[in-house]
């Protein structure tokens, strides 16, 4: 049977609480037995809106978890010098056992600077060299929070992946190169598209596993998914509703999939709502591999 209502909803805040619940009953567990509490440091450079509601969510939630939790804000004019300072004193503090520097950064600090000062085993955003070859040679305790979500929205609505068909429309580091990482691990066969691929809505119509992260309001139409096919849509766009108002839409066209697809996330309410989560979940990690504990299986 197909139509609208064949598409299995993929639900990212249910899974999102069901993974809190795991870190909350881990992370006492930490504190008890070891006397450890993890810690999580921001940094914010400038005065983003978006990234300054990101950060305080962030450390919201981390709070909420039982965290130690500590925030810097430094000015839009910041020097290199001043950010890099920043991180090595939180690389050296030993209370801090994840860092996250909010991208993007202003033009005058390089993401590649900061990216090679920060210690490995804070990067709980798994950004780092480092933590991109690691996961390239399947060795990865820290894995990029967005993809890491996937996975396990992927692992509970699908099962398993093994021989599919996958394909991931964009190449950011933050997410397009280590989710095909991740569906490749998990025995995917994976293709990659971007802005210069020929014929991306033919390429779209033969994945069983369809993965927008390209960053452009509904570019992926009803008619470029496979009937049947899982839809993970990573778009977080702000597109005008009229009057004056935005409406929040992702890389999909959300109705139109819908009638074709098996299972599909929303926006939001998909795979954005288990990023934090992941996070939270590398902070603990990270927290047990400092201390030289196993890491603990969440």
């Amino acid at each position: 049977m197909t139509g609208v209502m064949s598409a299995i909803i993929i639900d990212g805040k249910a899974a999102s609480a069901k993974l809190r619940e795991r870190v909350v009953a881990e992370t006492a567990r930490l504190k008890s037995r070891h006397g450890i509490v993890p810690g999580l440091a921001t940094v914010l450079v400038g005065q983003d809106p978006a990234s300054e509601i990101y950060v305080r969510n962030k450390n919201k939630m981390a709070e909420a978890l039982g965290y130690k939790s500590v925030s810097f804000s430094l000015p839009q004019t910041a020097s290199e010098t001043e950010v890099l300072a920043k991180v090595k004193a939180l690389n050296d503090d030993k209370s801090v056992h994840g860092i996250l520097v909010q991208m993007p950064l202003p033009k005058q600090v390089r993401e590649e600077a900061v990216l090679d000062l920060l210690d490995p085993k804070k990067d709980v955003d798994a950004l780092t060299p480092t933590n991109a070859g690691l996961l390239l040679s399947g060795h990865a305790k820290l894995v990029s929070c967005t993809p890491a979500g996937m996975m396990m929205l992927l692992k509970e609505y699908v099962g398993d992946i093994t021989g599919k068909d996958a394909l991931v429309i964009g190449r950011s580091l933050l997410f397009g190169k280590p989710a095909a990482q991740l569906l490749l691990a998990a025995n995917a066969t994976v293709t990659m598209a971007h802005s210069k691929t020929r014929d991306l809505p033919g390429l779209a119509r033969r994945a069983d596993i369809l993965v927008a992260a390209i960053g452009k309001a509904e570019l992926v139409r009803g008619d470029w998914v496979k009937e049947g096919a899982t839809v993970i849509d990573v778009g977080i766009n702000r597109v005008d509703a009229g009057g004056g108002k935005t409406r929040v839409v992702g890389d999909v066209a959300y109705d139109e999939a819908h009638s074709r697809a098996g299972a599909i996330t929303p926006v939001p309410g998909g795979v954005g709502a288990m990023t934090i989560a992941c996070l939270m979940r590398n902070t603990l990690i990270a927290a047990s591999m400092q201390a030289g504990l196993p890491t603990p299986a969440i």
